[in-house]
């Protein structure tokens, strides 16, 4: 499929094929593994949490803080 081919979907098929393009990568036998940073950051993360450094926002100040 090209980008013209997408471009002249409206937005509910374009929703409908991302859907099917991720209904068809979830169910892959062979999944990528993730890449080193991944587990990194997820450590780092961690490791704030247990020392009680972490910052958490709730949903509408992380959508004030993106929408900025």
């Amino acid at each position: 499929m090209s980008i013209q081919e997408i471009e002249r979907m409206n937005t509910d098929e374009r929703l409908q094929t991302m859907e099917a393009l991720w209904d068809a990568l979830c169910h892959e036998k062979n999944q990528p593994e993730s890449p080193a940073w991944h587990s990194e950051i997820l450590a780092s993360r961690k490791q704030k949490i247990a020392s009680g450094s972490a910052k958490f926002f709730s949903l509408d100040e992380a959508s004030a803080k993106l929408q900025k």
